[in-house]
């Protein structure tokens, strides 16, 4: 008693000395790097990183990317290029940096970042009054007579020329003079440049235009293709799906004009990646321009000076503790038995991927076929570990018809089986087959219902996108986490669920 007493009062004074210290940090944090408790403070800052990527052939390399350039619906924070071995610079005319290299060996990737916030003020098309009548496409003697036929077709569709144009090539089903002018396997790239060249023939100047859609999570996707047309006095964007006129609020253009995104001398298999988020780190980095040069460098060593793909990956970690407390909290407090440990925690980091309804509805007719395969395969006098093996194998059969059953009926809620996590569907399956034949149908049952509600406690807690927020911003909170976990192991008292014992004696005094 005298230990346990000890080791208490040391837990204790840790968890004091946390706490002080997590208010501190987070007053550092909010005080010198701009970090706000609300998510929606950093809603208009933004990293965009664009990750390239080739073999080298053992020559010099030299690699030439499109930017933006000083653009008039963002205003750019900060750019950086994380390139060891690379000479860089910056063409502001063209709008593209330019890096060198010697020859190199290995595969090669470099790291262009982009820190950027939005310029309401500032919105707007870009001008220019120098655009020249474009170039005719020179077609022979068919290739003009389709193209005549799908521009009389087009002037059926609602909306300027670019929109008319736009319109007949999402059209459904597709015009059959159209569908014979274009190739057979057809990029979207080679749809924008077929919309430029008939727009040429009306006499519009018309571009190809390649940005990044801003939104949160996103993780090596390539640029998104917009057409861009001038209207005689300005340049307007169109979204070559929809025709919708206008510069979507939430997309930067990196490049404008026939010219390739990227370009690389001395290298194969090249391509370049965006991921984006929406993060605190854009919070700092919009303040530390108001800040002193001090507190940059303790930046540089926390998590968020990472790159963009391993934040996005810490954001969701960071919320785990605060979830693992959940369950410890039910084991221990309140008295829940569950399938295992941490398997309600497992059940709700599946829920949020999937949706809480649809996540519900799957895991509930994935256990009830497993327990009832299970069953079978008990006749069978199966030893452990193929028994096991083959209900995981069962449980990916389940996964994969429901999926399927789901997209061609679709059935949303069926497509969402594919997002649990296969082994511990099957375990837990087992686990509960044990449960039904050592303890009866009625423990093994309450298990089930006792981790499916812990799971949506679980649920709850990390699903809420203020708390994921406050937890990956100041992160130093886990350590308050950690010390109330470590205190809870030393807890001795009755839990919750046991209390009901003692009704008849309170009853009875």
């Amino acid at each position: 008693m005298k230990n346990l007493f000890t080791v208490r009062k040391i837990l204790s004074l840790c968890l004091c000395f946390s706490i002080l210290f997590a208010i501190y940090s987070a007053y550092y944090k909010i005080k010198y790097w701009g970090f706000d408790l609300s998510p929606n403070r950093t809603a208009n800052v933004w990293n965009i990183d664009a990750h390239i990527s080739f073999k080298p052939t053992g020559e010099p390399i030299q690699i030439s990317l499109g930017i933006p350039v000083s653009p008039t619906e963002f205003k750019i924070l900060n750019e950086d290029v994380i390139a060891k071995g690379y000479q860089s610079s910056k063409d502001t005319e063209q709008g593209r940096i330019n890096l060198t290299s010697p020859a190199q060996t290995l595969n090669q990737d470099i790291y262009y970042r982009l820190t950027i916030y939005d310029n309401e003020g500032g919105r707007g098309k870009l001008v220019d009054n120098e655009v020249q009548p474009p170039k005719k496409p020179v077609y022979d003697e068919q290739q003009q007579q389709a193209v005549n036929t799908i521009l009389a077709d087009a002037e059926n569709f609602e909306g300027g020329w670019p929109q008319k144009i736009i319109g007949i090539f999402n059209q459904e089903p597709l015009n059959p003079t159209l569908s014979a002018f274009l190739p057979v396997k057809i990029s979207e790239r080679q749809r924008v440049q077929l919309m430029i060249d008939l727009l040429a023939v009306k006499g519009i100047p018309a571009r190809m235009a390649r940005g990044v859609r801003l939104e949160e999570g996103k993780q090596a996707a390539e640029a998104d293709l917009m057409l861009e047309a001038y209207d005689g006095y300005k340049w307007r964007l169109y979204d070559i799906h929809t025709g919708k006129a206008g510069l979507p609020k939430n997309f930067i253009v990196f490049q404008r004009g026939g010219k390739s995104l990227l370009d690389v001398q001395g290298g194969v298999d090249s391509k370049v990646r965006f991921s984006v988020l929406k993060s605190v780190t854009s919070s700092f980095k919009l303040a530390s321009h108001r800040a002193s040069n001090n507190y940059s460098k303790m930046f540089d060593y926390s998590i968020y000076g990472l790159p963009l793909l391993e934040q996005n990956t810490l954001k969701w970690l960071m919320v785990f503790p605060l979830g693992i407390l959940v369950v410890a909290l039910m084991r221990n407090v309140v008295g829940i038995p569950t399938m295992g440990t941490f398997t309600p925690m497992l059940i709700a980091m599946s829920l949020v991927k999937t949706g809480f309804w649809p996540g519900f509805v799957c895991f509930s007719v994935i256990i009830a076929i497993g327990l009832l395969l299970r069953a079978i395969l008990s006749k069978l006098n199966l030893l452990l570990v193929p028994r096991i093996s083959a209900v995981v194998i069962f449980v990916i059969l389940i996964m994969q018809f429901m999926t399927i059953i789901g997209y061609r009926l679709e059935w949303q809620i069926a497509s969402s089986a594919v997002f649990f996590p296969i082994i511990i569907t099957a375990w837990i399956i087992e686990r509960a087959s044990i449960t039904w034949e050592e303890d009866g149908a009625s423990n093994a049952t309450k298990e089930i219902i006792y981790s499916m509600i812990t799971a949506i406690a679980t649920y709850f807690v990390i699903s809420n996108e203020s708390v994921r927020h406050i937890t990956f911003a100041f992160d130093e909170i886990n350590l308050v986490i950690l010390f109330i976990v470590m205190l809870l192991g030393t807890y001795t008292g009755y839990r919750l669920t046991e209390l009901k014992r003692f009704t008849p004696l309170a009853k009875k005094s």
